[in-house]
């Protein structure tokens, strides 16, 4: 079976194209033109239905992805489907299964079942633990493992997966060079780093890259080639190092495009206002306008506990700018795993400045919401307003903790209200 970039090179709509064309309010055609020319892609693996068809890349609404999974000191597959139950119902686009701890298998498993949009993976992490839990070391994984656990993942199902290929010899002797304040923060791509130093080999994800790629092509699994050397704090940004691994991503995105497998690339990590738009434009023009899919960027380090908060920021700037795909970042960030309620959080920030950026882009239908929302918000109709906001329940409430006196007005302004001053007096 062909590839879904591979009938698009050939002329052919397929029945996704046409869902995502109606979705995005887009011509056909024109997409069509766009996924053979890799600009934008849509993760879905051959041997999987999902209800929820997306397009990732130019001229699309900006995605939200938001990641779940277990660690070694909370893996429970019960929280990880509630986790996935609220990031859906909040709104986000993709999820992503990072599980590190418990059954990561069935955890995966039951995730796919369920999952009602497209859900990505990193294959290193179940190929490290289970190293490490056969009595191993993580630098002794050794590569035809972590090549069949990607083909495992991708037989199950798995629509699109980070693959840290631009970890090599020479990306790394670029960050010896640079010297960094924080180093590699990246999981994978430290599982890798460590890997290439203890062993004096290469990176098999790059070495055998085309090994790769027939695996993500016999199961049409988008690829997102994975920013293991991303800043981990703004000292670090745009860096020799991210910058080299950048490069590298290029390469290989023509590569993959060559043999018919769908590419993202994906980037930082913790970037300043200042250097959000350079990155932006970087990275578009060595990856050859490959959708982008971005980590935050957080713009400062100084907020634990609100760093869904600075991920927003960067996150709209960065999508204004550029960028495609927004991964959430949670309040717990840097702190700890997140609940649910954190999940939650994250995924509004997020969708709040994928939104942003789509107005400031003139997306397609981005701004009639806020005008719609504006006209009940003129209009005082309170039910409206908690109907047509990007989180109604947390809208409802705010409204049902604060009674008026008068029911058409807030308790802000009360009998004051502006706009009731305006339609009783001026109108």
């Amino acid at each position: 079976m062909k590839t879904l970039i591979e009938r698009a090179k050939e002329g052919k709509i397929t029945r996704e194209m046409h869902h995502v064309s109606e979705c995005e309010t887009m011509d056909a055609e024109k997409l069509r033109t766009s996924i053979a020319s890799g600009l934008i892609v849509i993760p879905k693996n051959s041997r999987r239905e999902i209800k929820k068809v997306i397009g990732i890349g130019r001229g699309m609404r900006v995605k939200v992805n938001a990641n779940i999974g277990s660690s070694p000191d909370a893996a429970s597959l019960k929280e990880e489907i509630k986790k996935m139950n609220v990031a859906v119902d909040a709104g986000a686009d993709t999820l992503m299964d990072l599980s590190i701890g418990g059954d990561i298998r069935s955890i995966r498993k039951m995730i796919l079942k369920k999952c009602p949009v497209p859900l990505g993976t990193v294959p290193i992490y179940q190929a490290a633990v289970q190293c490490v839990s056969g009595g191993g070391k993580i630098v002794e994984m050794n590569p035809d493992h972590i090549f069949s656990v990607i083909e495992e993942q991708a037989r199950e199902g798995v629509d699109f997966m980070t693959v840290h290929c631009g970890v090599t010899k020479e990306s790394l002797e670029k960050l010896k060079e640079q010297g960094r304040l924080m180093g590699i923060v990246s999981r994978g791509g430290s599982f890798l780093a460590s890997w290439i130093t203890h062993n004096k080999k290469e990176n098999p994800l790059y070495e055998q890259y085309d090994r790769l790629l027939e695996i993500a092509k016999k199961y049409d699994v988008t690829l997102s080639l994975g920013d293991g050397l991303r800043p981990g704090c703004i000292a670090d940004a745009n860096d020799k190092a991210q910058l080299k691994e950048t490069e590298i991503l290029g390469d290989l995105t023509k590569r993959a495009w060559e043999t018919g497998v769908q590419i993202m690339v994906e980037g930082p990590g913790h970037v300043p206002l200042h250097k959000i738009k350079e990155n932006m434009e970087f990275q578009k023009r060595v990856c050859h306008g490959a959708p982008y899919y971005v980590l935050g960027p957080l713009v400062t380090d100084i907020a634990p506990g609100y760093d869904h908060i600075t991920s927003a920021i960067g996150g709209a700037i960065a999508a204004w700018n550029g960028a495609d795909f927004l991964c959430y970042v949670t309040p717990s960030e840097h702190l700890g795993l997140p609940t649910a309620a954190d999940v939650r959080e994250g995924v509004i920030a997020s969708r709040i400045a994928a939104h942003a950026a789509d107005i400031a882009k003139g997306v397609a239908g981005a701004e009639k919401w806020d005008h719609e929302l504006s006209g009940h918000r003129l209009r005082r109709d309170w039910k409206k307003q908690i109907e047509f906001s990007i989180d109604p329940e947390k809208a409802k409430k705010y409204r049902d903790r604060n009674k008026p006196k008068q029911k058409d007005v807030c308790t802000m302004c009360g009998e004051y209200c502006a706009m009731k001053q305006m339609e009783e007096h001026v109108r």
